[in-house]
């Protein structure tokens, strides 16, 4: 890719700076702008599902467990499944950083729209943020590879470090949004929300100077006139398919097309194995890769598989662990009943005291050769997501006869998924930016969030069978498929090493 000397002499400084912790000044601006935007996410997501299955006296939308649990994972699936769409918008049209400002706009407001009472201002909201969603997550982790040259050993320990700031937005908004949502208004809890992406973003364009040219321009092919060619075919592209959209939902208000929510999830748990099909399809077998990139691409289908069973596990958090937390688990702590919603800071209170060690195990283990490899990190993040769900079968066991549990259940589980989040989340992510074409950096990354896109989608189905199935039965079927992959990714750790073509 031609790259003019003065942007990349730019990035070089970008690059060389250690301001920030030994590393570059510019993960400072994409930490507080990640942190930001996963507050507004995260504050949205822990009063989601509980917002829907409230009554509509108290304020709520009235949903049953099925309906609510379709929406939840019908929402939080498209957000990533959206990021492939909009790493591949920045790689052809817009490059990363505009891409993350457009996308912090619409994520706000989208959280407005959710302030404003009325069904139809509520799924306007959700379509807002998943789009926002698709546009900024995926690209921001892209710029932060792009902060790291090939071979900089502080790549993953910069992830990591990315990763805390994630955790810390989400520390925040699950502390802040419950407290509001659930005790003085449900509306209110979304417009803090907003607010913090709009924090967010005043950040973001402050800081942008820190960046070099990161994420600045389109990925180019040293052709300006097949440059441009390629930018009238994505433009088209993209009207196509907002027209395509915009057309099946005035067919589905008017009625024309039935369209139900619980349809809708079932349409796009068989769009989302058809994406992964055909995009593996292409990018395996197809001609216009090198040998190189198509054995890297299949490292990370198996990194990919195992990456949407964790996510299936671990999304379950703000679904029917949400609901669990609300219904069985005892929550009065002196006296007073604490808000359901206040569990979602566990895990991120985990990873921020978690995140320093795991970044600095990582990278003594590197000095020393012994780092294990990635596909080996994926796995022991596999297993303990089995462990926190096989921990929670004996207390539900209690639950389904009325009587509520100890809080340490869910504090057990929450730490267990923390650990298993933090050896695949972070690593998933520079394994992403390391195996990559630089052609298509963006729709990679897009690719490591459909993975977490069909994760959403399991726990929102994980949460729609709620008050179906006894509760030990629900759990255990998330525990044991999810050990036995663990077991099964251990065993492929050395074919996959291969694969990956000498990315460390």
């Amino acid at each position: 890719m031609a790259t003019h000397p003065d942007l990349q002499q730019s990035l070089d400084v970008a690059r060389a700076d250690k301001s920030f912790f030994g590393h570059p000044r510019g993960l400072a601006t994409l930490f507080f702008t990640e942190m930001w935007e996963r507050f507004s996410y995260y504050g949205m997501r822990a009063l989601l599902i509980l917002f829907m299955t409230d009554t509509i006296a108290k304020g709520g939308l009235g949903f049953n467990d099925a309906k609510a649990g379709a929406v939840y994972g019908l929402y939080t699936s498209m957000v990533y499944l959206l990021c492939l769409g909009g790493g591949w918008i920045a790689d052809r049209l817009t490059g990363q950083r505009q891409a993350v400002l457009v996308g912090g706009v619409l994520i706000a407001f989208g959280e407005f729209s959710l302030v404003v009472p009325g069904e139809a201002w509520f799924y306007l909201g959700l379509i807002l943020l998943m789009c926002g969603t698709g546009m900024l997550k995926g690209n921001v982790s892209t710029i932060v590879g792009q902060l790291y040259a090939p071979g900089d050993p502080r790549r993953d320990s910069g992830f990591s470090l990315f990763y805390m700031g994630i955790n810390t937005g989400a520390l925040l908004a699950s502390i802040v949004c419950p407290l509001v949502g659930e005790r003085i208004s449900w509306r209110l809890g979304f417009g803090v929300a907003g607010i913090a992406m709009l924090a967010g973003l005043i950040q973001y364009v402050l800081g942008g100077k820190y960046l070099g040219s990161a994420g600045l321009h389109t990925v180019s092919s040293g052709d300006p006139e097949l440059d441009r060619r390629r930018k009238q075919t994505a433009a088209r592209a993209l009207g196509a398919a907002a027209a395509f959209f915009a057309l099946l939902g005035l067919l589905g208000v008017t009625g024309i097309i039935p369209l139900t929510v619980n349809a809708l999830s079932d349409a796009l748990g068989w769009a989302l194995l058809g994406i992964s099909v055909a995009v593996f399809s292409w990018m395996i077998f197809s001609g216009g890769w090198s040998l190189a990139e198509r054995k890297r691409s299949a490292a990370i289908l198996v990194l990919f598989i195992a990456s949407a069973l964790f996510w299936g596990s671990f999304e379950q958090a703000g679904s029917s662990l949400n609901l669990f937390a609300e219904r069985s688990t005892n929550r009065i702590v002196f006296g007073w009943l604490f808000p359901a919603g206040w569990f979602q800071f566990v895990q991120p209170i985990f990873v921020v005291a978690l995140a320093p060690v795991f970044a600095w195990l990582w990278l003594i283990l590197g000095r020393k050769k012994i780092d294990p490899p990635s596909p080996a990190k994926f796995a022991l993040g596999l297993l303990f997501a089995g462990l926190a769900f096989a921990v929670l079968v004996p207390p539900s066991k209690v639950a389904v006869t009325g009587m509520q549990v100890s809080m340490a259940w869910l504090i057990m589980t929450y730490f267990l998924q923390t650990l298993g989040e933090l050896c695949l989340s972070p690593v998933g992510l520079s394994a992403m930016s390391k195996l990559a074409p630089e052609r298509a950096a963006g729709f990679i990354m897009g690719i490591w969030f459909l993975s977490t896109a069909i994760g959403n989608w399991l726990a929102g189905k994980a949460a729609s069978l709620y008050s179906s199935i006894p509760l030990p039965t629900l759990f255990a079927r998330v525990a044991w498929p999810t050990i036995l992959a663990a077991v099964v990714l251990a065993l492929l750790i050395k074919p996959t090493v291969r694969l990956m073509s000498g990315v460390k």
